[in-house]
Parts: C-alpha cells; structure tokens; sequence
C-alpha cells in the first residue's frame, strides 16, 4: 500500500531483501487470507495503517529459512498472527517476509500450510472464544449457544469448533435464505436473521447459555440482553459498529460476563490453546468453505469480505 494524496493505493510490487522488515526469523510465505480487518485496512484512505507505504495481511504461513532465534530453525513450518503485522509493521501478503521469533507458532501437526490459512486469523480467533466461554464453565448442557455474524470469517469457524464440542449452536446472520444450508453442513442447529434491537430495560426472554459475537453494537446488546443467568458473552469484533448501546442490566442482575477477545496480542499459552482447539475441525467441513484467489485480486476481494458478500475464508495463495 502506498500513499496518493490524501487516499491510498494497493499494488503488487517487487522488493528486496533490504526492504524485509527487522526480525530474527525469515520465513517463505506460502499463504495469507483475507479477514474483515484485512478489508479495512485495504479501504481507500483507511486509518488504520500506522505508517505508508506498508505491505498488508495480518497473517501468515510458511517456512523458516533462516533463523537467529533459539526458538525456530530451517525448515519449520511456522504460522503468524497479530502483532501489528499489516497495521504496523510489513504484513504476510508476500512471498517473503521477516520478523521476531516470538511473533510465531509452530504449524499445528494436524494442518497443512493451506488448511491453516483458511482457518487464519478470523479462525484463530474463534478458537480464542471458544477458550474463553468453555474457561468460564459454560458446556453444552447449559443450553443453545448463539454465534452471530454466522456466514463470516469467525462465525463459520467457531460454529464448526462448537458443534464439534457438543454444543447446540444457533447461527445468527443477514444471509439467512442464501446460507442455511451451509451453515447447517457445519453443524449450526437452527438458522436466524440478524437480531432486532433490543430497546426498553435491556433485558429478553433468557435464551443463550453463550455467544460469539463478531458484530458489536446493537447485536451484541441484543445478545446481551438474551443471555441467560450466569452466562458468557465473547465479543470479538465490530462488523456493525463500535458502539454498545446497553444497560448494565444484564450484568447485575442476571451475572451476565462480557469477554473481550483479544487476538492480536494474545499469550502464547492463550494461542496454542486456541490453535490446538481449531486444527480438530473437519478438515472437509473446512475446504468446503474456503476459496482461493491469488495476490492480485487479494485487494478487490478484501472489500467484498467487508461488504460482506464472502462465506467462509478466503486464502491468499501468495505464489498465484
């Protein structure tokens, strides 16, 4: 990405080993994909970047080729998420790319480097939720759990994981006519449109034992306001807005606990966990969601994953 004026521009272009960003660790990327934060990012005249020109893609997988690092040697297979890849540093839509050892996990043996980017940061992400929710004692026994923003990135992914689980999952979606069936390949129980916003005291009829919530603002307040006693929300991302137009309601009288997700600097302990917990997905299940297209079209197809017109994960074959 490069800066014009007050706007930018999204180009492949060739570099050098002088232009790798610093790091102990130098990997061959093999595969990116696409996430809603990928898409802002990309967006004309996005504030996100914290420096231009800057290459983007918040992940990335590949292998090791040169280490300094105690922690990885040549030919590991190695995955990478966060760390201000392709906000603020060079990110992994490239074929090569440097950066500290921490930064990076080894490729979970149940994966090969494409499956792993299809499950990618949005997957990754899911799999720290589902972490969160099972940590604070929810299990299927407790009731239906609702995962929104369900045809997206971390909806597809956390609906597979949870019904894996045993959980009885509700998919929540604007799509719901066009993605029912997919959705109910993955393992969702029943099929819903996006939730009405609640208004009044901020309390419904008590329904999840959990959520997943990719979509914030009034849908999370909706969700908030239907989770049953002592139940969990995880609240990873902002797909309808920032804002959280709620009461504390839901929170004092019916102990209701709001998690915040975190991916981007998540422990390493938090990471494996939520990797280990996601590379079990039905490997079919998966590649039935996911598309590839290659480095040239990554830009263009980014903004369809923010208008949300993609299903499922994109993979950037970064070779393509």
């Amino acid at each position: 990405m490069h800066p014009v004026g007050d706007s930018t521009r999204v180009s492949v272009d060739k570099l050098t080993d002088d232009d790798l960003p610093w790091g102990d660790v130098e990997v061959d990327v093999s595969y990116s994909d696409l996430n809603f934060k990928d898409g802002k990012v990309m967006e004309a005249g996005s504030p996100i970047p914290q420096h231009l020109p800057i290459v983007p893609g918040i992940d990335f997988v590949g292998t090791v080729t040169h280490s300094s690092s105690p922690l990885f040697a040549v030919g590991d297979e190695v995955v990478a998420n966060g760390f201000g890849l392709g906000t603020d540093r060079d990110g992994g839509l490239t074929q090569r790319t440097r950066v500290p050892g921490a930064f990076l996990l080894a490729l979970p043996s149940r994966l090969d480097q494409r499956r792993a980017a299809a499950i990618g940061t949005a997957g990754y992400t899911a799999g720290l939720a589902v972490e969160a929710i099972l940590e604070a004692g929810v299990r299927p026994s407790n009731g239906p759990l609702l995962v929104t923003g369900a045809g997206g990135g971390v909806g597809t992914i956390a609906i597979a994981v949870l019904a894996q689980a045993g959980f009885d999952v509700v998919a929540s979606t604007g799509r719901a006519d066009q993605l029912r069936d997919s959705l109910l390949r993955l393992g969702a129980r029943e099929i819903i449109g996006r939730l009405p916003a609640e208004a009044g005291d901020g309390l419904a009829t008590p329904t999840w034992s959990a959520v997943v919530d990719s979509v914030g603002s009034t849908t999370l307040a909706s969700a908030l306001a239907a989770t049953r006693y002592g139940g969990v929300v995880a609240a990873v991302g902002l797909a309808q807005g920032i804002d959280l137009p709620s009461t504390v309601l839901p929170f004092i009288l019916r102990g209701v606990s709001l998690l915040g997700i975190d991916s981007v600097y998540a422990s390493e302990y938090r990471r494996r966990r939520a990797w280990d917990r996601v590379a079990n997905v039905d490997h079919e299940l998966l590649d039935s969601i996911t598309s590839v297209v290659g480095l040239e079209d990554a830009a263009s197809v980014s903004q369809d994953v923010v208008a949300g017109r993609v299903h499922g994960r994109v993979v950037v074959d970064v070779h393509k």
